[in-house]
């Protein structure tokens, strides 16, 4: 699945995990079945998480260690994707 058409996607399913308690909880307890459900692709062999960020916990993503050494320019940019800022808490989208 192409990236910019997953976070479309997954945006969907948080707007929606916002507003709907029940399928929040959902999500949370097997997202592997909300994402089949919702037509977003995981790859085989690959295990999916949901954790919730509120207003006085947030889980920040350490991603795998790279193989290979890293150049200068990836050293300085940032690792794991992109940031989303929501209600003031960064949190890394992946």
């Amino acid at each position: 699945m192409d990236p910019k058409d997953f976070q479309k996607a997954y945006g969907k399913l948080v707007a929606k995990a916002w507003s709907d308690d029940e399928f929040k909880v959902e999500l949370l307890s097997d997202p592997m079945k909300v994402f089949k459900e919702n037509s977003i692709e995981v790859p085989e062999g690959i295990e999916v998480r949901m954790v919730e960020n509120t207003t006085d916990t947030i889980h920040f993503i350490l991603p795998p260690e790279p193989s290979g050494e890293l150049t200068d320019e990836q050293l300085e940019g940032p690792s794991g994707g992109s940031m989303l800022i929501c209600k003031g808490v960064c949190a890394p989208v992946l």
